[in-house]
């Protein structure tokens, strides 16, 4: 089963538009978007959540999502939410 395309910023050109799917089988949201310059990774990594290790893991990485696509966000929330009812066992 393909990713759900939810939407893309159609304010940002042919390439490197920030969109936003969500994978039905799994309800995880997937995102493509800017990275993060090294200002905003540096204080990620100095407010940590509590409990956990100072730093960002090789397998992850700082995503910025502009404000105005907050609404795809929402939608792709709804999404995984209707996907991971689908898969919860009765």
């Amino acid at each position: 089963m393909a990713l759900q395309f939810i939407g893309i910023d159609n304010g940002s050109g042919q390439t490197g538009s920030p969109t936003v799917w969500v994978d039905p089988r799994t309800a995880d949201v997937v995102i493509q978007s800017y990275l993060a310059d090294e200002e905003t990774r540096a204080e990620c990594v100095e407010n940590t959540a509590p409990g956990h290790a100072k730093g960002i893991p090789s397998h992850e990485g700082v995503l910025r999502v502009p404000g105005h696509l907050i609404h795809l966000l929402r939608e792709a929330c709804d999404a995984a939410e209707r996907a991971a009812q689908l898969h919860r066992p009765a």
